[in-house]
């Protein structure tokens, strides 16, 4: 089945006192276009992550965002009182050789200035980072859910014009009819007028005019115009069809822009244009497959 590169996922998890979340948003993109942001302890592990996604998504813009939180704030950060009274001691020193006057506030000055603040440092073992795995893969099975359920939606909707396409050759055809008639008509009236007294060779004309009807006959177009329609529908239940169907509306155009060339008939011409506003329209849409 198609799927839309539009999609989004974000799973979460507990583990000990740690909330692990993974956000994926997708666009449409030619290649994978992949960022990852993640915290810089985890950047040894960067590499395989991009491979996970790589292999799950294919193809498109993607952004992930990978989170850790320490849902315990009581170990987090921790102050160091010995480096505070070390800046207290030296900014009072100062102070004093210099005779300026003492800070109000003067542990609003203490907590901005550097290094007070001890981070744990942190030891993730190989649970943790299964856990973190396993998040990812969560997120990435939602944005693969959203991908197809978006996926349906636009195969609906090609379908649909797809169909408006035939029904538009369909209606071709009795102005085709007519068309040779007024053809035949318009070269005898020329030829009438370009000779002396409407003499002329009339198996030299009846040649000509075959000539004309065949090199502008659009039989062969109309023919592989459905032909292409209906490759075009079979594809859409095919899986990472995105750029065999944007290869098959290349086709279909090249077949209705022909048969609009060839036309010279008012009416047809109409039906061309509108059958050319469809076909964009699903130009469109199929850059937004897989």
């Amino acid at each position: 089945m198609i799927r839309s590169m539009t999609g989004y996922g974000i799973a979460e998890q507990i583990y000990l006192s740690k909330k692990i979340s993974v956000e994926i948003k997708t666009l449409n993109s030619k290649q994978l276009d992949l960022q990852v942001k993640l915290p810089n302890e985890f950047r040894l592990a960067e590499l395989d992550f991009r491979n996970t996604i790589g292999a799950k998504l294919q193809r498109g813009k993607v952004d992930v965002i990978i989170n850790i939180v320490d849902t315990d704030l009581t170990q987090t950060y921790h102050i160091d009182p010995a480096i505070v009274e070390a800046y207290q001691d030296q900014i009072k020193e100062i102070s004093k050789n210099l005779h300026i006057e003492p800070s109000n506030d003067l542990a609003s000055i203490l907590f901005k200035m550097p290094g007070i603040f001890n981070v744990p440092v942190e030891n993730y073992d190989e649970a943790f980072m299964d856990k973190i795995d396993e998040t990812l893969d969560l997120a990435l099975q939602m944005v693969d859910d959203f991908r197809i359920q978006e996926g349906q939606t636009l195969k609906k909707d090609l379908l649909h014009r797809v169909e408006l396409i035939l029904d538009l050759l369909e209606q071709v055809e009795p102005y085709e009819k007519s068309r040779h008639d007024v053809i035949k008509q318009r070269l005898t009236k020329n030829l009438t007028e370009l000779t002396t007294a409407g003499q002329y060779d009339e198996n030299r004309f009846e040649q000509e005019l075959i000539y004309y009807l065949e090199k502008l006959d659009i039989t062969e177009e109309k023919v592989r115009l459905r032909q292409h329609c209906n490759y075009f529908n079979e594809s859409c239940d095919e899986d990472q069809a995105g750029k065999k169907l944007g290869f098959i509306a290349q086709e279909m155009g090249r077949e209705i822009n022909t048969l609009g060339s060839k036309a010279n008939e008012v009416n047809i011409q109409k039906l061309v244009v509108k059958m050319k506003d469809e076909l964009e329209k699903i130009k469109e849409q199929v850059c937004n497959i897989l």
